[in-house]
C-alpha cells in the first residue's frame, strides 16, 4: 500500500496552506525550504488567473514565502497548456488579465475578436458588458468556450466580487453552451503540473484546503491527497464528502515531521 513514505513529488494548493490573509501559515516556509534542499520536484497550483507566476512569487514574497516562479502554476497556464495540445497555433477571444493574456500568447495562441477558434474566459477585475456580450456572439457563432476555473466569486478587502464561474454562468445563461473548465477541481489541471515537473501520479502528493476542490480532483488524478485545517474546513465537514483525503493534518507544518511508513515493511 502506497504510503506517504513514497511520495517523491508535491503539489500545494496556495490559498490556505501555504498563506493565509496574505501571511505566510507557520511551517510552510520551512517545508518549502525542505523540499528545496531536498532537490523534491514541486509546483504551487491556484486557480488564480490573473496573475503571472513572476507576479504570484512576488506576492507570496511579500507574505513571507520564497517560491522561485517556476514552482508556480496557475489554471491560466494549465488553460494555455490544454489549449496548445488541442490546437497548436489556434486563435482565442480573451476575457482575462495579464496571467492569462501572456500564457495564451506564450503557447503561440492569436488573439483575436474575429472568428476565433475558442473563447476563453478567465478572472479580471474589470469585467464589462461590452466583452462579455462580444463572448456570447462569439460562441453563439460557433467558438468553443473554455473557463479557467469554476470559481464564482471571489474575494477582496471590500467583500466578495463576481470570478470566472458567474460570469461564465451568464454566458452559459445567454448560449446555452457549457464552458469546458480546465482549473481545479477538473484533474486535467493536476496533470499538466505532473507534465510540467516530469512525476508520476504514484509517486505524488497534493496538498490542499478544500474537499471539493483539491482533495477530489487529486484522488481523480491518482495522487496521494493530504487535507490541512488552516483553510476554509474543519474535521466535521470532511464527514458530509462520499470520499474522503488519504490523510488529515493540521497544517503543511506536519510534513516536516518523517513520514510513516507501512508496517508490513
Amino acid at each position: 500500500m502506497r504510503t506517504r513514505a513514497d511520495i517523491k513529488c508535491w503539489l500545494t494548493d496556495m490559498d490556505g496552506v501555504l498563506v493565509r490573509e496574505n501571511t505566510a501559515i507557520p511551517g510552510a516556509q520551512e517545508v518549502i525550504e525542505k523540499w528545496r534542499r531536498e532537490g523534491t520536484e514541486f509546483l504551487v497550483l491556484t486557480n488564480n488567473s490573473i496573475y503571472t507566476p513572476r507576479d504570484l512569487a512576488a506576492r507570496l514574497q511579500a507574505s513571507g514565502l520564497d517560491v522561485p516562479e517556476e514552482r508556480i502554476w496557475t489554471s491560466a497556464l494549465a488553460t494555455a497548456d490544454f489549449l496548445k495540445d488541442q490546437q497548436p497555433g489556434g486563435s482565442a477571444y480573451v476575457i482575462g488579465e495579464a496571467g492569462l493574456m501572456m500564457a495564451l500568447h506564450e503557447a503561440g495562441m492569436v488573439m483575436t475578436d474575429q472568428h476565433p477558434d475558442y473563447v476563453v474566459v478567465g478572472e479580471t477585475r474589470t469585467y464589462s458588458f461590452e466583452s462579455v456580450t462580444t463572448a456570447i456572439r462569439l460562441i453563439a457563432g460557433g467558438a468553443r468556450f473554455i473557463a479557467t476555473n469554476p470559481d464564482a466569486t471571489g474575494p477582496t478587502e471590500q467583500g466578495i466580487v463576481p470570478a470566472t464561474g458567474a460570469i461564465a454562468a451568464l454566458i452559459t445563461k445567454a448560449t446555452g453552451r457549457e464552458p469546458y473548465v480546465v482549473g481545479k477541481p477538473n484533474p486535467m489541471m493536476f496533470r499538466s503540473a505532473l507534465n510540467k515537473i516530469g512525476a508520476h501520479s504514484e509517486e505524488t502528493g497534493m496538498v490542499g484546503d478544500r474537499m471539493d476542490t483539491d482533495v477530489v480532483a487529486g484522488i481523480e488524478a491518482g495522487l496521494h491527497t493530504i487535507l490541512v485545517l488552516t483553510g476554509i474546513m474543519g474535521v466535521e465537514e470532511i464527514e458530509t464528502f462520499p470520499y474522503r483525503p488519504t490523510e488529515v493534518m493540521a497544517s503543511i507544518a506536519d510534513l516536516l515531521e518523517p513520514a510513516p511508513r507501512d508496517e508490513d515493511e
